[in-house]
């Protein structure tokens, strides 16, 4: 997520809705880990990534919807599922992503803390 941070005072400071798309938890193989984000602006443009691939793709779309209907959502997506291999998950391991259109001045103060090297803005939202 620090590595976005730049580009999300940017987004902030154009006043364009968008998303976040954050990991919460990881289960199993999984390339990266809780904090990677992926960030989509209204327009559709994305920033970051959860996983890679088609995964990226269905956290995407989801965002979207997100941005459409302004209400957070909570997905899981892992081995357990029926879709794993729709998603490609097939390393076997689990993540759980939360995802909120960014209101108010959420991305400067998260932006600000990542850029100051800062740890401990944890989300504990458990859906």
């Amino acid at each position: 997520m620090r590595d976005l941070a730049p580009r999300l005072l940017e987004w902030q400071a154009s006043g364009a809705p968008y998303a976040i798309a954050s990991v919460v938890a990881v289960r199993g193989g999984a390339p990266l880990k809780p904090g990677a984000a992926l960030c989509v602006r209204v327009d559709g443009t994305v920033l970051g990534s959860v996983w890679g691939g088609c995964v990226d793709r269905t956290v995407y779309d989801l965002a979207r919807e997100v941005l459409a209907s302004g209400q957070p959502r909570f997905v899981s997506l892992g081995y357990s599922d029926d879709d794993t291999f729709a998603v490609g998950l097939t390393c076997g391991g689990e993540i759980d992503v939360f995802v909120q259109v960014v209101e108010d001045d959420t991305a400067r103060v998260l932006a600000a803390a990542y850029l100051a090297g800062r740890r401990g803005v944890r989300s504990s939202w458990r859906g």
